[in-house]
């Protein structure tokens, strides 16, 4: 096997032919291919390519062999303790060598050298455990050695205090303070009617803020009612009794202004703003996410901020003033109480009464 720093152009080329081969793991011909990319979130496709180019660039260089499925069960958790940390004489290590892991930053198979964080690793074997279910082979991630490993993985992480990552919720403080630093200019008219949209019509994901226009979101005498059409809960865009979100009260007056100074009357609502105040394209996902990384910076507010936390600050904000679990999903649109009931918690944590027993 050539060592990692030899022939790293040719790795490059190799690994980026592997990975579009194995984009079409899915697919029996380019039509069933074109639908299933037209289907599937951009950030999910995006996700299942990134994870497909890693473990082809991994496999060429750890093993010195192309990835071919199906992958032993052996090659899975080496995977596992290439990019996991655990505890040595010498704290904390993972077994990934060195000049591997620098060959991998080297082609941009990853951004900095070092192991994954436990999520990270969770997605890629989910990508690769997909692969192996869509092409009918034995999954080795369903195999009881993985399964075993990664729960022991999860449980020594938490036990170091490394649970999941979450962005910190914005509830109504925080993003009162965000609003502060809206402007009356035509981005700041705009940013301020985004925030309010997507916190005040139940915490909606960025990608249904940007998929929100003019002929979804219709004008009623209490302000604008927003129908949703396909979501991550709903894929298939089915009509649902709930598919409707109220935008009223100081949601629907910054959305009107909004409206009137950019002169949008038909299309995407969120969109560019251009040098001399011209209204370009529809904002991307992408996008929605910096804005709100920029308003709290601007705000100068402690915490890691980005468009989930409008969602998250909802479902807080909700329980912390006491309602319903199943009005608040009414609103969000979870599916499942497991995904809200744990936000929704915390903001009611502190107005529990068994908490005050003793008063």
């Amino acid at each position: 096997m050539k060592t990692p720093q030899t022939g790293i152009s040719g790795i490059v080329a190799q690994q980026r032919t592997e990975a579009t081969e194995l984009d079409e793991v899915f697919t029996g011909s380019a039509a069933i291919h074109a639908l299933l990319r037209e289907g599937s979130a951009a950030n999910t496709l995006a996700s299942y390519r990134s994870a497909i180019q890693y473990w082809a660039a991994w496999h060429q260089l750890r093993l010195g062999t192309p990835l071919a499925l199906p992958i032993p069960v052996k090659t899975v958790l080496q995977f596992i303790a290439d990019h996991v940390e655990h505890a040595s004489d010498a704290g904390l290590a993972h077994d990934l060598p060195a000049s591997i892991d620098a060959a991998l930053v080297a082609i941009r198979a990853k951004r900095w050298p070092g192991p994954f964080k436990l999520t990270t690793v969770r997605h890629r074997l989910a990508v690769l455990s997909e692969a192996h279910e869509a092409k009918n082979l034995p999954n080795p991630c369903r195999s009881r050695a993985v399964q075993l490993v990664m729960e022991r993985t999860r449980s020594a992480y938490a036990k170091r205090g490394e649970g999941p990552a979450r962005k910190d919720a914005l509830t109504k403080e925080p993003l009162e303070q965000l609003l502060a630093t809206c402007d009356d200019s035509l981005i700041g008219l705009r940013d301020r009617a985004l925030l309010l949209f997507a916190w005040a019509s139940g915490g909606r994901r960025r990608s249904e803020v940007v998929r929100a226009t003019l002929e979804n979101t219709h004008r009623v005498p209490e302000g604008f009612l927003f129908t949703m059409g396909a979501s991550k809960t709903n894929q298939q865009g089915i009509a649902r009794a709930d598919q409707n979100k109220p935008v009223v009260g100081r949601a629907a007056l910054a959305l009107e202004a909004w409206l009137a100074a950019s002169q949008i009357e038909s299309g995407p609502i969120f969109r560019r703003v251009r040098r001399g105040g011209v209204i370009g394209t529809a904002l991307s996902s992408e996008a929605v996410r910096r804005i709100v990384q920029a308003r709290a910076t601007k705000a100068g507010i402690e915490g890691d901020y980005a468009a989930h936390s409008l969602r998250s600050g909802f479902v807080t904000e909700a329980g912390r003033q006491g309602l319903p679990l199943g009005d608040i999903m009414g609103m969000t649109g979870h599916a499942s109480v497991a995904s809200v009931i744990g936000y929704h918690r915390a903001g009611a944590a502190l107005s529990s009464k068994a908490a005050r027993l003793l008063d």
